[in-house]
């Protein structure tokens, strides 16, 4: 047993020795590593402070790249954009003034006609008859007026007779011109020339005065109207150009406003503008869809791309606009009134001048007061 405790004895002053050592270890370990993170520390301020020298120095490095325009001093123009349809100055379609069956159809759709042509005939021989009736009994009346009178003029004869033959023939006269009359209504003709664009009737068919005969148009002269709302009643007046272009043949035409409607529809709160075209050759044909453009404003200005504007937090539009620094262009932050916007342009009124360089390209980048490259 004391064997036994000299042993442990050993063992435990043993054990004791060599936790001294790695404590004193241990604590060396702790030391060095406390010296490392201060010398990494100071350097880190070192190298922040040689970054920061090096940045100041090097002004073309990490600089954001972006490109530019020039505010442009021009002729601007707004445009009101709508619809339209070509209506025929001379478009009818003929109705019968009398019932009866068509006899005869002297035109063909397509043809040219004449104002007064004939177009159609109804039948008119019971009118013909009686005419030809009346026209025997008329010359018998003359023939006894004109005696009636030579012996009159000759102071023979009574007065009563020479009346009585003067009534006779005139109310025959009266008579014949009637029939007369009543024989044009069995004729349909011509108001005007122009082209027979569609027959409605046959031979041996009915006519009746409910029903068209024949339609008749004249594209000589056409115009377009449309309808624009009430908002724009202020801009748009006689005399005022207009653009109008025909999709389906592809065609363009410049005008100007002839005529502008004085009522205003309550249905759609629009009136309505007329511009005359000159269609000599028949392009154009009636309903013809038209797209119009109305010119409702134009001034010389400053004009920029209607994309580069912004608005900040206030609602307020502004551009970035570049200022020459060195090698380097500084962006500032300019503030802009605009008046109208079309066709991806803007009309400044207030802010710009002309030649001024605006941020282009990279304009959501950059911000005001910040250095950076032009690019060529």
């Amino acid at each position: 047993m004391k064997q036994i405790s000299i042993l442990l004895s050993f063992l435990l002053v043993a054990s004791c020795g060599n936790s001294k050592k790695q404590s004193a270890t241990l604590l060396e370990l702790k030391v060095q590593k406390a010296t490392l993170i201060d010398q990494i520390d100071s350097l880190s301020t070192i190298l922040k402070s040689v970054e920061s020298k090096i940045s100041k120095l090097d002004t073309t490095k990490r600089l954001n790249v972006v490109t530019a325009v020039k505010a442009k001093n021009k002729l601007f123009r707004h445009y009101i954009e709508i619809q339209g349809t070509v209506e025929a100055e001379q478009s009818v379609e003929l109705y019968p003034e009398r019932s009866g069956t068509i006899t005869s159809i002297f035109v063909k759709e397509g043809q040219q006609v004449s104002k007064g042509q004939n177009l159609a005939q109804i039948d008119s021989s019971i009118i013909e008859s009686s005419i030809t009736e009346l026209q025997t009994q008329l010359d018998l009346a003359r023939t006894t007026f004109e005696r009636q009178k030579r012996l009159w003029d000759q102071n023979i004869g009574s007065e009563l007779q020479f009346l009585q033959a003067k009534a006779k023939k005139e109310g025959l006269e009266n008579n014949l011109n009637s029939l007369r009359e009543q024989a044009k209504k069995l004729k349909v003709t011509a108001p005007f020339s122009g082209i027979i664009d569609e027959i409605f009737i046959k031979e041996g068919g009915l006519a009746a005065p409910q029903l068209p005969a024949v339609r008749l148009i004249n594209l000589s002269k056409v115009h377009v109207e449309s309808d624009v709302t009430e908002s724009y009643l202020k801009t748009v007046s006689k005399n005022t150009e207009v653009e109008l272009f025909f999709p389906s043949i592809g065609k363009k035409i410049k005008a100007k406003i002839d005529q502008v409607g004085n009522f205003i529809n309550p249905n759609n709160r629009s009136f309505k503008v007329r511009m005359n075209i000159n269609n000599s050759n028949n392009e154009l044909k009636a309903n013809l869809l038209a797209n119009v453009r109305i010119n409702d404003f134009q001034n010389s200005g400053i004009v920029i791309p209607t994309k580069l504007i912004q608005k900040d937090g206030l609602d307020k539009k502004f551009v970035y606009t570049l200022q020459k620094q060195g090698n380097t262009f500084v962006v500032e932050k300019t503030y802009i009134n605009t008046t109208l916007n079309y066709d991806n342009e803007s009309f400044i009124e207030e802010g710009l001048t002309e030649n001024i360089l605006i941020v282009d390209k990279g304009f959501r980048l950059v911000k005001a007061n910040e250095n950076v490259i032009l690019a060529e």
